[in-house]
């Protein structure tokens, strides 16, 4: 699982979709990095994405039934997942939302296979969890129950502000919330990690400081 995470880090940085530099978060921070899993933007990347997404959640344990995507880059990466699922033997519906209500045809804003069962919600990161509720009480008013959520890079970062930081981050605070468990494909620390041991690349290397200060800071403890 280790190594399935630093190979996940390192594919994100090779494909530019972890960058280093001067970010500002949704919360107003300065980061010294930045995560965008919509610069998977081609088939090749976008597949072998899923391929860590669907890995992730056998080597997790979770019992499910399907997958959930909620609008709007929960929708590519619950369909792809699917697919990687059903390459590796798992064959799951899966179902995501529309932001607004369809007026004609089957109508409704729920799109894909009818929710039921154990759902796990598949997104990329968690900041404030908005998407997540939103998802939960969407799979609720369903009849089914939201079992995980399923993301690819765990910031694992305290909420709130500066001078009033939580002791936990937004995805504990989810899965404490929820009583449901947060997987996740990477985290900060993998990131850290990878930084850490990637001596060859003096320019990667350099923004192993920053990052540990920004973790220093705003990084929870587990």
């Amino acid at each position: 699982m280790k190594n399935l995470r630093q190979e996940f880090i390192q594919f994100s940085v090779q494909a530019g979709v972890i960058r280093f530099g001067e970010f500002t978060t949704k919360a107003g921070r300065n980061s010294p990095y930045f995560f965008n899993a919509g610069l998977f933007s081609d088939g090749a990347n976008l597949g072998k994405l899923a391929d860590f997404y669907a890995q992730t959640l056998i080597d997790s344990g979770v019992e499910f039934d399907m997958l959930f995507g909620p609008a709007y880059k929960g929708i590519t990466l619950a369909s792809a997942t699917a697919v990687a699922l059903a390459a590796k033997g798992r064959n799951v519906p899966f179902s995501y939302n529309r932001k607004e209500a369809k007026d004609h045809g089957e109508g409704g804003t729920i799109v894909g296979a009818p929710l039921q069962g154990k759902v796990v919600i598949i997104d990329d990161v968690i900041s404030a969890g908005t998407s997540v509720r939103e998802s939960v009480d969407m799979i609720r008013a369903a009849g089914a129950t939201p079992c995980a959520v399923l993301i690819a890079l765990d910031r694992m970062e305290r909420s709130g502000k500066d001078g009033a930081l939580s002791a936990h981050s937004a995805v504990q605070e989810i899965s404490e919330t929820y009583q449901m468990p947060v997987v996740s494909i990477g985290n900060l620390n993998d990131l850290f990690d990878y930084l850490s041991v990637a001596g060859a690349d003096a320019q990667l290397s350099a923004h192993k400081t920053a990052v540990a200060a920004y973790r220093q800071r705003y990084g929870t403890t587990d």
